[in-house]
């Protein structure tokens, strides 16, 4: 049996995966690349660490909690550059018809028709299945003011597809960008909700009034 790879973490006190880590289907280098180091450096220069474990599998949700701040873009970008993740969000496909069309192709928009017949969701999964490596980044407040429950997309993503959910987190409280923890949905909402919540509890949004409530409709 394979040896699990280790964190790569600025914080080795944090915790470890679910699930031990898979091979990802690309090569990675031995050190970081100049990006990556400049992107790392610029965190660590505002008094950011980071956390982070490789995906288990090569396709998965992100769920990016809480999120109250356009900072919270800036952080999980040079995040995201850091860590050489290939993680892919979604946009409204006005965005992508405008001068940073490519620019945001490139650090991973997709663009999505929430008017066309077919939902959210099996616009999603049809990407999913096209795509052989495919990580995508989920802000499940759907706004950064506050909310009294969450979008269910994502949890009808990781169901319906059968794909493993990244707990993301920006803590302001303790200065800590991560994503080192992974959960597979049982399908038992309440319990499903529970982890979620009890893993978020403590982390601190920079505007905590804007933090919306973990909970589902219906």
């Amino acid at each position: 049996m394979p040896t699990p790879e280790p964190p790569s973490s600025d914080d080795a006190g944090c915790p470890r995966a679910v699930n031990p880590p898979l091979p990802e289907p690309r090569t990675r280098t031995g050190s970081p690349s100049l990006l990556q180091r400049a992107a790392l450096g610029l965190l660590r220069t505002f008094g950011w660490r980071t956390s982070f474990v490789w995906p288990p599998e090569p396709r998965g949700l992100i769920i990016v909690y809480p999120h109250t701040s356009n900072w919270d873009f800036v952080i999980g970008l040079l995040f995201r550059i850091g860590h050489a993740l290939p993680a892919s969000w979604v946009g409204k496909t006005e965005m992508f018809r405008g001068p940073f069309r490519t620019w945001f192709r490139r650090i991973g928009g997709i663009p999505v028709d929430r008017r066309r017949a077919h939902g959210f969701v099996d616009q999603l999964l049809a990407e999913f299945a096209r795509r052989d490596w495919m990580w995508l980044a989920i802000t499940p407040e759907g706004t950064r003011a506050y909310t009294d429950h969450l979008k269910s997309g994502f949890y009808q993503l990781a169901l319906t597809g059968g794909m493993p959910v990244a707990l993301g987190y920006i803590d302001y409280g303790r200065r800590l960008v991560g994503i080192d923890t992974y959960l597979h949905m049982s399908g038992d909402r309440d319990a499903d909700l529970a982890r979620i919540r009890d893993f978020y509890a403590g982390k601190r949004a920079r505007r905590p009034e804007f933090v919306g409530t973990i909970r589902l409709r219906g």
